[in-house]
């Protein structure tokens, strides 16, 4: 009987140890990048077409957030002004 209590024991010790520091859980900071619409950097406009230009990849589909890091309030102002752009022919659907 005591040897299986100590079993237990022995083995929830040694499940502790190896949890108190694990390497591969370590955190590394990093820097926020800043959203440019919320910062004042670039206006979305749907009649600026060469600022929205940086915001479409060369084919011609809007970047994700996480690419242009743009949050996720600007990118949904972004993609209405991209949509408008391509609806009035100032921005391409797909590039040549």
């Amino acid at each position: 009987m005591e040897n299986n209590n100590s079993e237990k024991n022995n083995k929830a010790n040694n499940r502790d140890a190896k949890n108190t520091n694990p390497s591969w859980k370590r955190q590394t900071a990093y820097k926020r990048k800043e959203c440019p619409i919320e910062s004042g950097a670039v206006t979305v406009d749907y009649k600026d077409s060469r600022a929205l230009q940086k915001f479409t990849s060369e084919r011609g589909k809007i970047l994700p957030r996480r690419i242009s890091s743009v949050s996720s309030r600007g990118q949904r102002k972004l993609a209405i002004a991209i949509k408008r752009a391509r609806y009035l022919a100032l921005l391409p659907y797909v590039a040549d």
